[in-house]
């Protein structure tokens, strides 16, 4: 089968795409004919090995894992012994972030637990684009407690993978929602439904006043108690990701500046696949639409990689490995 493989950290050119042994699964795997799989930006920090502390778990010198892709949708072709919900030919969709990844490729084993069933109204590519940035979305809306119908959300970087997802859901729940990125950004995000949008290049949204009830941040780029000073009373502050000093910050003081006002400011705790069945219900009642920027080929993944790296993607950035 046809993989990219890396064999050591650096930029996307050290990725090749090769021909490999394809996989066996386990007695509790399915292995999976990939037709689907989106690019996050942990793919980036592995591949790059950096910021450092990404080694502590990818390996210090070399990549112990040398397939890339987490978020894959796909095709059941075989199954272990003790595999019981699943069977061949059933469509599938996952995060594997919590296995050996392995996603970037024509074929992949994973766990049953961490696969869901794929409803047949949903096509491939918006499959491999929700399992990571779906599921964070929702359990930043449900983190500390349930968003309600009326509080007043902010999504900072709501033009992205994330953002796209956490907007919708938001609206679905009845809140009112602003949408923070990129001048590009603005229109994307008004049409998944933000109310309001700020520009970031010309009004920075800690500074002008505005207090929400709570904020999700996919991006972390600036002091929590910044972030704090954006909060409502008894609000709540998630941060899903950004820069390293920005989420250290959060895990560390977090819990410290919480008490004060009511705040509750801290990391999402993200729990990998939790969740797809709901989010399938809210797909299918219309209320849910990946966004999906662009699809590459497997040959293009690193011309897909350098895009992410950018910070420009509009949703998802979607491989396929098969050319069909």
């Amino acid at each position: 089968m046809k993989a990219a493989v890396y064999e050591k950290y650096g930029l996307p050119e050290v990725l090749k795409v090769k021909e490999i042994g394809q996989p066996k699964p386990e007695d509790d795997e399915v292995l999976i004919k990939v037709r689907a799989a989106s690019v996050n930006s942990w793919d980036w920090d592995r591949l790059t090995g950096k910021p450092f502390i990404y080694r502590l778990i990818s390996g210090i010198y070399d990549p112990k894992l040398k397939i890339l892709g987490a978020d894959i949708a796909g095709e059941a072709e075989a199954v272990g012994k003790s595999v019981k919900r699943i069977k061949p030919g059933d469509h599938l969709y996952g995060d594997l972030s919590a296995g050996n990844w392995g996603g970037f490729a024509e074929y992949v084993c994973a766990k049953e637990d961490m696969l869901e069933f794929k409803p047949s109204s949903m096509t491939f590519e918006a499959a491999a684009a929700i399992p990571q940035a779906g599921v964070m979305a929702l359990q930043s809306l449900l983190e500390k407690r349930r968003i309600r119908s009326g509080e007043r959300l902010l999504v900072n970087g709501g033009g992205g993978g994330v953002g796209t997802f956490a907007i919708q859901m938001a609206k679905s729940f009845g809140a009112e929602v602003t949408g923070v990125d990129s001048t590009a950004k603005l229109g994307l995000m008004r049409s998944v439904g933000a109310d309001h949008v700020i520009d970031y290049t010309k009004e920075n949204f800690t500074k002008n006043k505005e207090q929400y009830d709570r904020i999700v941040d996919v991006v972390a780029n600036q002091s929590v108690f910044d972030y704090r000073r954006a909060l409502s009373n008894n609000g709540i502050y998630v941060m899903i990701g950004g820069k390293i000093f920005s989420i250290l910050q959060a895990g560390l003081l977090g819990p410290l500046i919480s008490g004060k006002r009511g705040w509750q400011i801290g990391l999402l705790t993200h729990k990998p696949n939790k969740d797809l069945a709901y989010i399938n219900e809210l797909f299918e009642a219309g209320k849910v639409k990946p966004i999906v920027d662009k699809c590459y080929q497997l040959a293009d993944l690193p011309e897909a990689l350098h895009r992410i790296g950018t910070g420009k993607v509009m949703g998802k950035i979607i491989i396929r490995p098969w050319q069909e």
